[in-house]
């Protein structure tokens, strides 16, 4: 398997042409901000925030995805609903850029 195949199959690049502006656009695109922002807990933990909680995880992404595909009821009031709508590959793309986040 090709280098660059590996790396990204192990979630450590993210897909070709993915860039920072893409993935903020399919945060917007599935509304992530009405319960998330970068830096500030909203109804649900900023993505910073999350980020921490993750960090060295190396199943990370992979729980993050999962999340946004069935919704997850973490430390605060209210559950994060399931997100079926969201195609695997788009959740994964935001996972792997909230995990790159830092303060």
């Amino acid at each position: 398997m090709p280098f660059a195949l590996l790396m990204l199959a192990a979630g450590l690049v993210a897909a070709p042409g993915a860039d920072a502006r893409d993935v903020e656009a399919l945060l917007r695109k599935y509304d992530c901000a009405t319960c998330h922002a970068r830096d500030e807990a909203r109804t649900g933990p900023s993505y910073v925030e999350i980020a921490t909680r993750h960090r060295g995880n190396p199943k990370a992404a992979a729980i993050l995805t999962r999340v946004v595909a069935k919704g997850a009821h973490g430390s605060g009031p209210w559950p994060m609903p399931p997100l079926p709508q969201v195609p695997r590959t788009d959740a994964r793309l935001m996972a792997e850029y909230i995990l790159s986040l830092r303060n």
